[in-house]
């Protein structure tokens, strides 16, 4: 049986292809077309996939979606309408790409993959739950899911136990680690939904010297983790930036232009949310396993690939051990539902050991033999040295040195 897993149209487009439950391969849009965090339909990823799994559209027996547009959708226009008429720029830019893509992703799988069969929508942060429990060597576990926004939730919880998984708590839009993580990325200068590695790589350099402030401004947590914030200082939600006039004011002046040169302010401000982010992670992980008493914890969303919260939430033993889903951000939702149809659509038993995950290292994209990348240079007519495998250490540590 052969399931195929699509994510797209926000960032980190991604397709995914199941064999009997195992994963043949997957891939990022952005490996084929080169353009970083590509949204577009994966039709290239689509289409490596089959060819990985040499079968055809019509050999598909099922096709899966990471969310479900419908219920996103009436989360964005309950939040324009509640806001109305503030925002009205922003619903302008956003609503063409709705009305003539996002809406009608059955329709469009039909056409672009020409596949007829039978479609599923799993949400969002099932998708994300789904790509960390079901991947990992644990046969039971918590899992926590955290990221922008899915449909709805930005924050969620819940135990995987065999094939079954079962939201037990979330946090909903607008209140969101991500989203407030991502407006400093925005207000530091850096790109949102691709410069967050940057403002995590930042932190060290700086001091947590507006920490009081975001906790006193900005977000209010309770000991549990969850949290709400004070969204008069926010634009992401019906706005075209991040953050707005009151938020400048209170940090002192205006975003920093993107390339210009970083000052101690963005780093210090970079330690602040990174320490606050760290704390809340903590805070949500501690009541997770007071509320499951699980031995393991499974990660993802797009707040599980800031690896400094991750290596500190290891070290604390909250759990014994906890596995991080390598694409925890969008692009692993594409794996998430695809293996949503085979454990709980289709009730599959899973087997796992305890040892041993089901990513296969996460090496699942195209690979290339030495004859094919031999004939591509010639074509091009590049110059190359051909190395055996004796002589690349050697020759590795005199490039390096």
């Amino acid at each position: 049986m052969y399931i195929l897993g699509i994510s797209a149209y926000y960032h980190d487009s991604a397709a995914c292809i199941l064999k009997d439950g195992k994963i043949i391969g997957a891939a990022q849009e952005e490996r084929f077309t080169r353009k970083k965090h590509d949204q577009n339909f994966p039709i290239n990823a689509i289409r490596y996939c089959l060819k990985e799994a040499e079968i055809s559209a019509s050999d598909l027996d099922f096709v899966a979606f990471y969310d479900k547009p419908f219920l996103k959708f009436e989360r964005i226009l309950e939040t324009y309408l509640s806001y109305a008429p503030k925002g009205i720029s922003s619903f302008l830019k956003a609503m063409p790409l709705w009305i003539k893509k996002k809406l009608w992703i059955k329709s469009l799988i039909q056409d672009e993959v020409g596949f007829n069969g039978k479609i599923l929508f799993p949400e969002h942060h099932a998708s994300h739950a789904a790509s960390a429990f079901y991947a990992s060597p644990f046969k039971d576990a918590a899992f926590l899911t955290m990221d922008g926004v899915g449909e709805w939730a930005t924050t969620s919880y819940g135990i995987g136990i065999g094939n079954k998984l079962e939201v037990l708590a979330d946090i909903k839009f607008p209140n969101s680690l991500g989203l407030l993580y991502s407006s400093f990325t925005y207000y530091t200068g850096f790109r949102v939904n691709s410069g967050e590695y940057k403002v995590m790589g930042l932190a060290p350099y700086g001091e947590a010297k507006y920490k009081d402030l975001i906790y006193d401004n900005l977000i209010d947590v309770k000991d549990d983790g969850s949290f709400k914030m004070d969204m008069s200082y926010f634009d992401y939600n019906v706005g075209l930036t991040m953050t707005n006039k009151k938020f400048n004011n209170l940090f002192g002046g205006p975003p920093r232009e993107p390339e210009s040169e970083l000052t101690q302010k963005e780093m210090d401000l970079a330690r602040s949310i990174q320490e606050v982010s760290e704390e809340i992670v903590l805070k949500i992980a501690k009541h997770v396993k007071n509320v499951t008493n699980q031995k393991y914890l499974c990660l993802a969303g797009g707040v599980a690939l800031n690896c400094v919260a991750n290596g500190k939430l290891l070290r604390s033993g909250i759990f014994d051990d906890i596995f991080i889903q390598p694409a925890a951000g969008d692009a692993g939702g594409a794996l998430g539902c695809a293996y949503i149809v085979w454990y709980q659509h289709l009730g599959n038993e899973r087997h796992a050991d305890g040892k041993n995950d089901f990513m296969k290292g996460a090496y699942l994209g195209p690979e290339f033999s030495n004859d094919e990348i031999k004939e591509y240079l010639d074509k091009k007519g590049y110059s190359y040295q051909k190395l055996e495998d004796k002589d690349l250490p050697e020759h590795i540590a005199d490039l390096i040195a």
